[in-house]
């Protein structure tokens, strides 16, 4: 499955460099991943997607995880539609916003109100904004190599980005109470907030789920300074526990931000947060002019409603650990040693002593001539629409995939 001759994502990759800065942009630059990778697609259904040359492949990215039902879900598009042709972008928000602010108020036991936005760097920075408001202060705690957006607060690039733009950040590593512990000393009487991923999902690394103790001290932390503990639920939110990433370790933050999945591919994102953040909320000044949109808001209500019907989270760590079963045992029977690391909702796979992922793409460029779309660095993502079939299929390629890697040594 190379590049293919006078092929369509080709035609329109040259289209894109003459128009585009770069051809494309981020997380979705396709010329990062191995030969073969398609940038440009036509359509997607259920866990399949289409390239604009017609190929077909099990997607296990999930455009990035905004799908967690699966593409073109017929109970979300049926409802998405309903609001289409009532209106979307009309001079205030149509009703779906009030049930969705109640579902998720209902759903999330540390929520007391609800408020949208379109992206999750939109989220996250309301969520700063809120907890500097509330507070008074101005330090807030992240995580080193943490991603939380794109805008130069907290960026990942250095490029076009000023050091006053992050004057006020401060870092400890992910599960380190030491470390956490000295950013909060060297905060003072500054700390706004401290904000965490649900848990450590840095590119090219073995994720980690929180340790019960560091949660604690996030925690702990948080009420001694009277900051907020915000939890960063934008790409793992609906997809662990559908009260929240944190819920299962007794841990409830203050502020939660919320996008990728919760309205199953359409553009939203949210904020929910405690009572004692209410009035703050109420008094900032973050607006867009599509933050309104009703129909990303029918989609979310319908989304959440099936979510909560069909236990998604767990029909997605059943068919997330069959995957990581059979994967374990296709790098035994090769002699290759496998990480898998994260929640099985959310699949990391690494090759063990593999700088640069080099095995990753023998592996991945395999799999995909044979139909399968996985992710040689980044944590991959698994929706309702996957079937044990689908898991079946995807490991008849993996296999394929092992032998190439075994082969090149």
């Amino acid at each position: 499955m190379d590049r293919l001759t006078n092929s369509q994502d080709q035609a329109l990759r040259h289209r894109a460099a003459r128009v585009v800065p770069g051809g494309m942009w981020g997380h979705l630059h396709a010329a990062k991943l191995p030969e073969g990778y398609p940038q440009f697609f036509a359509r997607g259904e259920g866990a399949y997607l289409w390239d604009v040359d017609g190929r077909r492949f099990l997607d296990f990215m999930c455009s990035w995880g905004p799908n967690l039902l699966g593409h073109q879900h017929l109970e979300v598009e049926e409802a998405a539609e309903r609001q289409r042709r009532l209106g979307d972008c009309l001079n205030g928000p149509a009703p779906a916003m009030v049930e969705l602010a109640e579902q998720l108020v209902g759903l999330l036991p540390h929520a007391a109100w609800a408020m949208f936005q379109k992206n999750g760097t939109d989220a996250t920075t309301t969520c700063a904004t809120i907890a500097r408001a509330a507070t008074g202060r101005r330090k807030l705690l992240v995580a080193r190599g943490a991603y939380h957006g794109a805008v130069p607060w907290c960026s990942p690039s250095l490029l076009g980005v000023t050091s006053e733009d992050r004057a006020h950040l401060l870092h400890y590593d992910y599960n380190d109470e030491a470390s956490l512990a000295a950013a909060v000393d060297e905060a003072g009487g500054d700390l706004a907030g401290i904000l965490v991923s649900a848990f450590r999902h840095d590119l090219g690394r073995d994720q980690e789920m929180p340790q019960p103790g560091f949660a604690r001290a996030v925690r702990a932390a948080c009420d001694a300074a009277g900051a907020a503990l915000i939890l960063d639920e934008v790409r793992a939110g609906f997809r662990l526990d559908l009260a929240g990433s944190w819920e299962p370790l007794g841990i409830r933050p203050d502020l939660c931000a919320w996008s990728k999945a919760i309205a199953n591919g359409h553009p939203l994102a949210a904020v929910t947060g405690a009572e004692w953040l209410r009035d703050a909320a109420s008094r900032i000044f973050v607006t867009g002019s599509f933050w309104c949109g009703a129909v990303p808001m029918a989609a979310a209500v319908a989304t959440l409603r099936v979510a909560m019907r069909d236990a998604v989270p767990e029909r997605l760590a059943h068919l997330g650990g069959l995957l990581r079963d059979g994967l374990a045992a296709g790098a035994r029977r090769h002699g290759l040693a496998l990480r898998q690391t994260g929640p099985a909702q959310m699949p990391m796979v690494l090759f063990a002593d593999d700088p640069g992922a080099r095995r990753g793409e023998v592996f991945c460029a395999a799999a995909l001539q044979r139909g399968v779309y996985f992710h040689p660095r980044h944590n991959m993502f698994l929706s309702a629409a996957h079937t044990e079939a689908d898991i079946a299929l995807a490991l008849e390629a993996a296999e394929h995939g092992f032998a190439a890697v075994a082969a090149a040594g």
